[in-house]
């Protein structure tokens, strides 16, 4: 099994832990995305990480990865991090849908471009200096969602009810990525906080905060489990 992933792209960081969490190996592909190659994009014509490569099996997408994920490998009694029972399964996807969609265009798709591709695109395809409009707005944006995610644990002891889901490892990895590039305000929602830790000192979390981008170098918080 292939991951093609980008180590910052949330997405790929998302089903990473997902992986992880399962116990299943993959290799990991590293995919300059900005560069837009026509191979990557025979893998998946969107031109977005991650895809998942399992023998023959080409999965484009981080919607598709992760469900197929779960049906292929997860396991047959308990622990499935979709859960079997059909409104858990629906709570999970609308949190999913909250992260990797709303998340995404609001704080992390920003940041990302701004901070990163940015480094990496000639000026006729949008690269040079950050645009500082579209960061402020992605700080802004954030504070919300933490509370958002405080909120759903004033009732429950994970995101979308008793268990850790799929639902509680996206948030986390759209979190990490924010948190790599030093743009998360922990100190404002304590709840939230103590949440990112229980998921940041789990086992599947290591090898995400173990890594770091050539030139740029992860916020003070971002591995420490004691931040």
């Amino acid at each position: 099994m292939q991951l093609v992933h980008y180590p910052l792209c949330p997405h790929s960081r998302f089903i990473r832990l997902a992986l992880a969490e399962y116990g299943i190996a993959a290799e990991l592909v590293d995919e300059p995305v900005w560069e837009r190659r026509e191979a990557f994009l025979t893998l998946n014509p969107a031109g977005v990480t991650p895809v998942l490569i399992d023998g023959e099996v080409t999965v484009p997408g981080v919607a598709a990865v992760a469900e197929y994920i779960d049906e292929m490998y997860g396991p047959e009694q308990g622990g499935r991090l979709l859960p079997i029972d059909i409104p858990a399964r629906v709570e999970v996807r609308r949190i999913l849908s909250w992260f990797n969609d709303k998340f995404f265009d609001e704080v992390t798709g920003h940041l990302v471009q701004e901070k990163v591709f940015k480094r990496h695109l000639p000026l006729s395809d949008g690269g040079g200096s950050p645009d500082s409009t579209a960061i402020r707005a992605a700080r802004s944006n954030i504070r919300y969602h933490l509370d958002y995610i405080g909120w759903l644990l004033k009732e429950r002891n994970w995101l979308a009810g008793d268990r850790m889901s799929y639902a509680d490892l996206a948030a986390a990895a759209h979190l990490s990525t924010a948190d790599y590039l030093g743009d998360v305000p922990w100190h404002e929602n304590e709840t939230a906080k103590n949440w990112y830790a229980r998921i940041k000192s789990r086992p599947s979390f290591r090898p995400l905060l173990s890594e770091s981008l050539p030139g740029m170098t992860p916020s003070p918080t971002y591995a420490n489990l004691d931040f």
